[in-house]
């Protein structure tokens, strides 16, 4: 602001894309895919047996949003398509989200971490967010339950997360962001029940080039002196 230099980006681009990386990760915790495919991979497979890699199921379970924006409402609708109840807590009611897909406010994040099987994180690196998801909060969560964060690395706790999945107080957790990026806790790389993706969430062709032309027609109406199209705020 100071040196009068414009900045864009491309809201709204992103948020169908990233939230199906989110419900990717949900439904490869859930179900152990990252483990399974390790396993055929180095040959350890000899044959179906009932019990093996016995998963979580993801239709019926109760998912818990924490950010209730435009990427949180899209990860909510995939879960709706699931048949599970959605729960969510925000700074404020989305009524549309209440109305379109039966999400239930909980005012309460504790509450809301109380009661989910699934946990998904779509809220803004901000003072108040940073370790949101620290070890006394990890500890409100079932032990049978999943988290998941596609937000911002910070939002969670590695080391707290790392050793609340190592001794079993919640299941497991899908991460596509980290603290210090792109580095990574080297605990969460020792265990199974963590499904780790280097921030690819929102890595579609089709998205990618979409935000590709957005930058381009910004530039275009920079250079025509029009005004811009997606000016940050």
């Amino acid at each position: 602001k100071e040196r009068g230099i414009p900045v864009t980006f491309a809201p709204g681009i992103l948020d169908e894309t990233t939230a199906d990386g989110a419900f990717a990760l949900l439904l490869a915790t859930a179900r152990r895919l990252g483990e399974a495919e390790r396993f055929l991979r180095a040959g350890k497979y000899r044959g179906w047996t009932p019990f093996m890699f016995t998963g979580q199921d993801v239709h019926g379970a109760t998912l818990g949003v924490v950010g209730m924006g435009r990427i949180g409402l899209a990860v909510a609708r995939r879960a709706h398509g699931f048949a599970m109840h959605v729960l969510y807590h925000d700074a404020r009611r989305n009524l549309g989200a209440e109305q379109e897909i039966g999400a239930t406010y909980v005012d309460s994040l504790d509450d809301l971490l109380a009661r989910s099987d699934f946990v998904s994180l779509h809220v803004p690196l901000l003072a108040e967010t940073r370790h949101l998801m620290d070890a006394d909060r990890l500890r409100k969560m079932k032990r049978t339950a999943i988290l998941i964060n596609t937000s911002r690395g910070p939002v969670v706790d590695e080391k707290a997360l790392a050793q609340a999945l190592k001794e079993g107080v919640i299941a497991g957790a899908g991460l596509d962001v980290y603290e210090r990026e792109p580095a990574v806790e080297p605990a969460l790389l020792e265990l199974e029940n963590a499904v780790l993706l280097p921030h690819i969430a929102s890595a579609s062709e089709r998205t990618r080039t979409r935000m590709a032309v957005r930058a381009a027609e910004n530039i275009r109406a920079f250079i025509d002196g029009r005004p811009l199209l997606d000016p940050v705020p």
